[in-house]
């Protein structure tokens, strides 16, 4: 049940993004918009899950409190990024779109909604429900009983949020120096590895997926987890980027050869 109305939850909410872009005739806009909503989509996709569940009281609270907590922050951020940039006449991208979107703004905005919008919408809304899966499974599951997955799970969660909140705050103050421009920043977090956004991200669902899998019927939603770190990793999001970043930073390079990719380590003396 909850997995079939979260399903259409999200689905409504794709839908909603693309008739705005249908009615201000603006793909670019719907594109920022869709960036938003992959940070506030996760607070809805909680608190519809909780309201129709009738799981244990206090890993319920847990998921719906991690899930939010993520979501608000992610969401606000993403929000001030890309609608703020794009009030500024910027073509910068979002977290969940950063290879789609970059360099095509222009194109989306004069053509309106696209296939290819219309294509990243449902990509984004299948992600969304498949990452979203411990939340609305342990949300559901009704067995009881205290387990130490709860305290392992929030303190994991705990660490990867603060990770990845750092990490942007410490890459937006970097991108708002106007000699950064052209620039590779690694320094703070960003010198340990070349991503701590994404690696906070994992980390952070890896730990909610740990408080799901407190019940046998929880363990299934380590598939989102497990999801989102392969696509950050290998498909959308490392690969992604550093494509675009090689070509227009031309330190990038070395950054690479000395920073890990993900998980933070001292850089290598080249």
């Amino acid at each position: 049940m909850i997995l079939w109305v979260t399903a259409v939850t999200i689905a409504a909410l794709g839908v909603a993004v693309l008739l705005v872009g249908l009615a201000m005739r603006d793909g670019d806009l719907a594109t920022k918009l869709l960036g938003v909503l992959w940070g506030f989509g996760f607070v809805v996709v909680a608190w519809v899950a909780w309201l129709i569940a009738d799981g244990h009281g206090v890993r319920t609270a847990l998921l719906v409190s991690m899930a939010t907590a993520w979501g608000l922050r992610l969401g606000i951020y993403l929000a001030f990024r890309n609608l703020g940039q794009r009030a500024a006449g910027s073509n910068g991208s979002s977290r969940s779109s950063e290879s789609a979107s970059e360099g095509s703004g222009e194109h989306a905005r004069a053509e309106g909604i696209t296939l290819a919008v219309v294509m990243q919408t449902f990509m984004q809304s299948a992600a969304m429900w498949v990452l979203a899966l411990p939340v609305q499974i342990g949300i559901g599951e009704t067995s009881r009983g205290w387990t130490p997955l709860w305290v392992v799970g929030a303190v994991v969660f705990l660490a990867g949020f603060l990770f990845e909140a750092i990490g942007d705050w410490q890459l937006a103050r970097f991108k708002a120096n106007p000699a950064s421009v052209g620039q590779v920043l690694d320094t703070g977090l960003w010198r340990y590895t070349r991503h701590p956004n994404y690696f906070g991200d994992t980390l952070a669902w890896w730990g909610i997926g740990l408080v799901a899998a407190s019940t046998p019927i929880g363990i299934i939603g380590l598939i989102g987890p497990a999801f989102n770190h392969w696509t950050l990793l290998k498909v959308s999001g490392v690969p992604a980027l550093e494509g675009n970043l090689k070509d227009k930073r031309p330190g990038y390079a070395d950054y690479i050869q000395r920073t890990s990719t993900f998980v933070p380590r001292r850089p290598k003396q080249l």
